[in-house]
């Protein structure tokens, strides 16, 4: 998990710097949907490793709950 957000982080400090570097308004606005829609995508890898790693240690109805949490977490910020 520490690696994918790691991963994450790195890819969103490139963007910053790219856009440091072309220093143009649109550009920047096409970056910043890209890293849009990286987010949502790390936070569901990250959260679905998570739940994966804890599927035989706690019952089928937290499972669930944490699941319609980040469920939740992705609809709420749209």
């Amino acid at each position: 998990m520490s690696y994918l957000r790691l991963i994450g982080a790195g890819l969103e400090v490139a963007a910053a710097i790219l856009m440091l570097k072309i220093n143009t308004v649109e550009t920047a606005l096409r970056i910043n949907a890209i890293l849009g829609l990286l987010g949502p995508v790390v936070l569901i890898a990250v959260s679905a490793l998570g739940l994966w790693g804890l599927v035989g240690r706690i019952s089928f109805a937290k499972l669930l709950m944490t699941l319609c949490g980040a469920v939740l977490i992705i609809l709420g910020t749209r």
